[in-house]
């Protein structure tokens, strides 16, 4: 009984301290209990922005009845799910269509111009960075992760690990399974490229939602 206490008491710590960096970070992090809740903070964080769309450069310009067409601002919202089970897959997408938004799974190159919000899972959360670890073997998961303009992702605290150390056993297993590619995700994209002025967003996600998960 000591020791699962100890354990316990070790996990919490170790979650409190991947919360301060996580937020430290400009990540959103917000506890929840059931994947129900996870879906509903998505759902309404997607009915609380503009539907996402990058703008085509030259579309300011004087075009033909066809090129204006193709510059036209998307109006509908999108949510891409790629890697969930069929379950929770439908379950996300009946709500999604029920608010008037698109949920998708598949396709992500035809949706390189932007979705509103990519929905994930981490496989390791790193405390001593506030980092996500996420296994990206589909390419699909990889391109819904970074096009969008938000990233939610949902992490079980049973997951997260004091340091990149803790981590490692998990991370050659992702790397047997060749050719792979793993993500290792710290706050919102961000660069300083142009005239070492910091910006959110270009690379990436705008933000990053994290969801924690008690499992």
């Amino acid at each position: 009984m000591t020791q699962a206490i100890k354990i316990d008491e070790k996990q919490q710590t170790t979650t409190e301290l991947f919360i301060t960096k996580a937020k430290a970070a400009a990540a959103f992090v917000t506890e929840v209990s059931t994947y129900e809740e996870a879906v509903n903070y998505t759902i309404d964080l997607c009915g609380k922005q503009g539907a996402c769309r990058l703008k085509v450069s030259g579309c300011e310009e004087h075009l033909s009845p066809d090129a204006e067409g193709l510059c036209e601002t998307k109006q509908e919202k999108i949510i891409a799910a790629p890697e969930l089970d069929k379950g929770d897959y439908q379950i996300l997408f009946d709500i999604s269509t029920a608010n008037g938004f698109s949920c998708i799974r598949s396709g992500m190159r035809s949706q390189l111009a932007g979705v509103d919000i990519g929905f994930s899972y981490a496989d390791i959360g790193i405390a001593e960075t506030g980092t996500l670890v996420l296994n990206c073997p589909s390419e699909e998961l990889r391109i819904a992760t970074m096009v969008c303009e938000y990233h939610v992702c949902v992490l079980r605290k049973s997951q997260i690990v004091a340091d990149a150390f803790d981590a490692a056993e998990r991370l050659d297993q992702f790397m047997q399974n060749a050719p792979n590619y793993t993500a290792f995700i710290t706050g919102p994209s961000r660069t300083a490229d142009i005239e070492r002025v910091l910006t959110i967003g270009v690379h990436g996600p705008l933000e990053l939602h994290i969801l924690l998960w008690e499992d």
